[in-house]
């Protein structure tokens, strides 16, 4: 089985790639691949031009520095045996860093960044709420300072008055400390808050990816229709005029998926060739990158098929 099939991408530097799709689509183990707390069975996987696909334990752990990782829930990844101290200092202790002023001095200051108490230092995980344990996992995310934050789901399991205020911290961390995040959410709304890019995955695969503007108010792919639809809308009247799309059928199974375009099986507009052919991630606008037969919102006469068709004959 593969859970994430011949994706393509770049994340740049200083920027906010958000990942968004249904439960199961693949994106939690895409995070994994680009941390590399998962072998990738096949591809290329690189780091400011370093090819790190397939280095192992002692090549990995001078790269930890740059590349780190928040984990979606934060009551399974934070060891209830460890104190808040023990927890936040272990990148320093795994990495042979002692930093000015002791590990307990930097911790404390890492604690006070992201919004708890410093004298929470000695206190175990089971003493806090659940958005304050994610804040902990931040923390250590951080210790190191590093280039790039892989960011799987951190609010999915938080209490909705908490949310806003982690995304609001991770956000004001990446102006401080230049951070490059990678943002792994299904909930549209965190996404559109804090993305400057934004990938869709459906079944193991990008379907649509594009500039934040362009995918609200332009989206070319009937599945990120179909998801922008499905965002709450609390106004009322507002509610009344936007059209509500209700996908058929259940998301196949990633062992066994459906020939041509995986999404063949459930979209409105699909036709014979979406069933036959696999639609590339081709480039019909400037930036804007989608995997689809018959987009919606594209240039007149524009499709993927089109657009690669040019270039192997150009």
């Amino acid at each position: 089985m593969r859970a994430v099939d011949g994706i393509d991408f770049e994340v740049r530097s200083g920027e906010t790639l958000g990942v968004v799709g249904e439960s199961g689509c693949g994106k939690s183990t895409m995070g994994r691949l680009i941390t590399r707390l998962i072998e990738p069975s096949g591809g290329r996987i690189e780091f400011e031009g370093r090819d790190i696909s397939h280095l192992g334990v002692s090549g990995m752990r001078p790269l930890r520095r740059d590349v780190q990782m928040i984990f979606q829930d934060p009551y399974s990844s934070l060891n209830p045996r460890h104190t808040v101290g023990t927890i936040v200092g272990a990148p320093f202790r795994l990495q042979g860093i002692t930093p000015e002023g002791g590990v307990k001095k930097e911790v404390q200051g890492l604690l006070e960044l992201v919004g708890l108490n410093p004298e929470h230092y000695n206190r175990y995980p089971h003493e806090f709420s659940g958005g304050q344990r994610q804040r902990i996992g931040i923390a250590r995310a951080l210790a190191l300072k590093p280039k790039l934050v892989v960011a799987d789901e951190p609010v999915s399991a938080l209490d909705v008055s908490i949310q806003a205020q982690v995304v609001n911290l991770l956000d004001d961390l990446q102006d401080e400390l230049g951070l490059t995040y990678v943002i792994i959410a299904h909930d549209l709304s965190v996404i559109r808050h804090v993305s400057d890019r934004i990938a869709v995955m459906y079944l193991g695969k990008i379907v649509e990816l594009t500039d934040r503007s362009s995918l609200y108010e332009r989206p070319m792919h009937p599945y990120t229709k179909a998801l922008l639809s499905a965002v709450p809308v609390p106004d009322p009247k507002r509610r009344a005029k936007r059209e509500r799309i209700l996908l058929k059928g259940d998301v196949p199974s990633p062992i066994a998926p459906p020939s041509g375009c995986r999404f063949h099986t459930r979209c409105w507009k699909a036709t014979e060739v979406c069933k036959q052919q696999e639609p590339p991630l081709a480039e019909l606008r400037t930036g804007h990158r989608v995997a689809c037969h018959h987009p919606e919102n594209a240039p007149e006469g524009a499709g993927p098929t089109d657009a690669v068709t040019e270039g192997a004959t150009g």
